[in-house]
């Protein structure tokens, strides 16, 4: 596998958790227990890019290498692509996203997105699992992703995708059997050049009414490469309790 690097978008503000990337977990900042988690794997090097003074020396007193961006981004993508010009990447580098709230993320996964973005002939690449349960499937909260059969996404939704029509009709609340339904795991890779081209695509509708940023890559014709991944990954940190959660399963979750 080449050489790949890790970037990992921070920002201060939070609605549901204030300052939720400075949230302690054992003893150190959230955002810098996702980065040591980060540095497990293949990574070549990982870099915090965040909007706010108060996380950089965060970093930096942690040894964490990290850049400060620009206040006004929209996504933690446009963000990205200003990180990758202040580090002076090269256009055919390969970054990973690795979101700075997700303090149990498993150094393998990133590896295995960064393996298919390589392997790929597509721009981008992100991750899914097998999705068994009802109550998910049927949940907006729940990103669902469907596949062609190179494995690249042709669609991403918050509805119930695929939707299985005779099941459904029935009125059984169990998942389909004959055909694989997959949740989407918030991880990205990049080829450099295409995080740059990113930041110069307008929204689209789709991203706009379903609030998924991905969808904007599909409106305008990219492919994303999708990694299928055995089991499904920790939750990241949105609310205080996911916080709580994390810190009482820190001990155990990482053995």
């Amino acid at each position: 596998m080449s050489d790949f690097v890790v970037l990992i978008p921070a920002r201060l503000s939070s609605s549901r958790l204030p300052n939720k990337a400075l949230a302690d977990i054992h003893g150190k900042p959230m955002v810098v227990r996702v980065a040591e988690r980060a540095r497990l794997s293949k990574a070549s090097r990982v870099v915090v890019a965040t909007d706010h003074a108060d996380i950089q020396a965060a970093c930096q007193a942690h040894g964490i290498e990290v850049v400060l961006t620009a206040t006004d981004h929209e996504s933690g993508t446009t963000r990205l692509a200003e990180a990758a010009s202040i580090l002076n990447l090269a256009e055919n580098d390969y970054v990973v996203n690795v979101q700075g709230d997700e303090p149990l993320i498993e150094p393998e996964l990133i590896n295995a997105v960064a393996a298919q973005l390589q392997q790929s002939c597509a721009p981008m690449a992100t991750a899914a699992h097998l999705l068994t349960d009802y109550a998910d499937f049927i949940d907006a909260n729940c990103v669902k992703v469907v596949l062609n059969s190179q494995h690249n996404a042709l669609y991403f939704s918050r509805a119930a995708i695929p939707w299985p029509r005779e099941l459904m009709r029935s009125g059984a609340e169990i998942m389909p059997k004959d055909i694989p339904v997959y949740r989407h795991i918030g991880i990205y890779g990049y080829r450099v050049q295409f995080l740059h081209q990113y930041a110069d695509l307008t929204p689209s509708p789709l991203e706009q009414a379903e609030s998924l940023e991905q969808l904007r890559v599909l409106w305008h014709g990219f492919n994303i490469a999708v990694q299928i991944t055995p089991l499904a990954p920790a939750s990241g940190v949105d609310t205080a309790a996911d916080l709580e959660r994390v810190r009482a399963s820190w001990p155990d979750i990482l053995k």
